[in-house]
């Protein structure tokens, strides 16, 4: 997998990847609920993996000109709780298509600034799979799963809560594919992703 990807150097502006994905298909009023709840997920899955936090997030939003979408932690945070498997209903909104692909262009960006630290972590998990060990026994994954796993069940829904069986292999999914969110297209990649997968969530 590793042999493919490339340093993702991708030349495009922000307002061109924006046009991008106004050029993709939008999803249908049915699919919202699954998309806003893998939009967060992903982001889960990155800030647990490199520690990132709100700042981070407002700071890529402002670089990408998206501070009329994403203007505050507030915004951000009500933007998050939009995912349905979420604790809480104070933060809860509607997340419309403007706000849903500033989402994808800001996981995208940091996602592309910590390809390194995401490369290593997948090559860890490829390493465990060739010598039949557990990906916990290797330091970098087990940290990232214990924080998953932990994160997750702070913030999703009670009636929500999975096994740490299910957790740990959502998380060492998702964090293969930030590999290829990281990489030149990644936007493209995840606008298309949340929709095909939004039908089978």
């Amino acid at each position: 997998m590793l042999k493919v990807m490339h340093s993702a150097t991708d030349s495009a502006t922000p307002n061109s990847q924006w046009e991008d994905l106004i050029q993709l298909p939008a999803p249908d009023s049915i699919q919202w609920d699954n998309i806003k709840t893998q939009l967060d997920l992903v982001l889960l899955a990155l800030e647990t993996l490199t520690g990132i936090g709100s700042e981070a997030m407002l700071s890529a939003a402002s670089n990408l000109n998206l501070e009329s979408r994403v203007p505050d932690r507030v915004a951000l945070w009500r933007l998050r709780q939009s995912n349905p498997l979420r604790k809480g209903q104070g933060g809860r909104k509607k997340l419309d298509v403007e706000e849903a692909r500033s989402l994808v262009l800001i996981t995208c960006y940091l996602a592309k600034q910590q390809q390194e630290l995401i490369r290593r972590a997948v090559a860890l998990l490829e390493q465990t799979a060739e010598n039949h060990s557990q990906p916990h026994q290797a330091a970098l994954l087990g940290d990232y799963i214990d924080a998953f796993c932990n994160t997750y069940q702070e913030r999703m829904e009670e009636n929500e809560q999975i096994s740490t069986e299910l957790l740990t292999r959502l998380a060492l999914k998702l964090l293969v594919d930030l590999l290829f969110y990281s990489a030149t297209g990644g936007h493209r990649r995840l606008w298309l992703a949340l929709i095909e997968r939004s039908t089978k969530f």
